[in-house]
């Protein structure tokens, strides 16, 4: 039996402690991610939104903004972090966006698979996103895609730039990781 939109949203509302996503037909129910991922998350979020806000530039959304894909399935995705210009959405919505968001993070945690994650990203290149990077806490790296381009890994040391998205953004890659205290 294939579910769909108006199934994720009764699940959502009868277990609203669960983050889910529908992909094909099915429920991926999203397990919580271990802190160091969902830290490095926050605070690239925070520092994109901090850039961009100001700028009046778009929205930075955490990952729980959900996603309706223009695909055959009509998927509900949520990436860790992503970007949407503000001629896209002049206004913000209580439901799932029908819109691909211009730039997406997924930052690895120790339950997620790699080869999953890339799957994830290049899905969303395919219906639009320009830039999805993947970030792994464990490596320190940055994966970053484009759609038909050789993918750049980024490591301490690297500033990374999205021209064409956010023209004048840079991030210095050694900046997001999790700081350690003494």
């Amino acid at each position: 039996m294939s579910l769909r939109i108006k199934d994720l949203e009764r699940l959502q509302r009868e277990n609203p402690d669960y983050r889910m996503e529908l992909v094909g037909g099915e429920i991926i129910v999203m397990s919580p991610s271990g802190l160091e991922s969902e830290e490095v998350a926050t605070e690239i979020a925070r520092v994109l939104a901090n850039w961009v806000r100001p700028r009046k530039l778009g929205r930075v959304l955490g990952s729980s903004a959900g996603y309706i894909l223009p695909n055959k399935d009509e998927d509900v995705r949520a990436p860790d972090v992503s970007f949407i210009r503000a001629e896209k959405l002049k206004r913000t919505t209580p439901d799932y966006a029908r819109i691909i968001p211009d730039l997406i993070f997924e930052v690895k945690s120790q339950s997620d698979s790699l080869n999953k994650l890339r799957e994830k990203i290049q899905t969303f290149l395919a219906l639009g996103t320009q830039v999805g990077l993947l970030v792994d806490p464990r490596t320190q790296t940055m994966e970053v895609c484009r759609l038909g381009q050789e993918t750049i890994v980024l490591g301490d040391g690297d500033i990374l730039t999205v021209m064409d998205v956010l023209p004048g953004f840079e991030l210095a890659v050694s900046e997001v990781w999790a700081p350690e205290f003494e």
